[in-house]
């Protein structure tokens, strides 16, 4: 059986990269080097690596990452001030708020904040 060891995102700057998820969305960084990062969220594992210098980026849907927040226009402002760009606009449905953002490489980030 296989098991789920952890998400791997290509990113030009691993570093900074880094810092944009723990900064912006309160992840613990367990390791960080200029290659290679891996980030705790929960039980679950986010690895950033080093993209090749060949490696073309594009900004697609998929895959996404998808966070729950607990104040979803802090969490917003904070990724924006890091870099990130917000796609459309905070939408306020019945169940709460959602949005999508960018991260610094073009990686989509769904934000949902459950209505109280």
């Amino acid at each position: 059986m296989a098991v789920f060891k952890y998400l791997v995102l290509l990113h030009t700057d691993v570093p900074k990269a880094a810092q944009f998820y723990a900064h912006g969305l309160g992840l613990a960084v367990n390791v960080c080097t200029l290659r290679w990062a891996e980030l705790q969220s929960g039980p679950c594992k986010i690895a950033l690596m080093q993209a090749p210098s060949d490696l073309q980026v594009t900004k697609g849907y998929s895959p996404f990452l998808s966070f729950n927040v607990t104040d979803m226009d802090s969490t917003v402002m904070r990724l924006l001030s890091m870099g990130g760009e917000l796609d459309g606009a905070i939408k306020h449905q019945p169940q709460g708020k959602v949005a999508a953002v960018r991260c610094l490489d073009g990686h989509m980030l769904a934000l949902f904040e459950p209505a109280q």
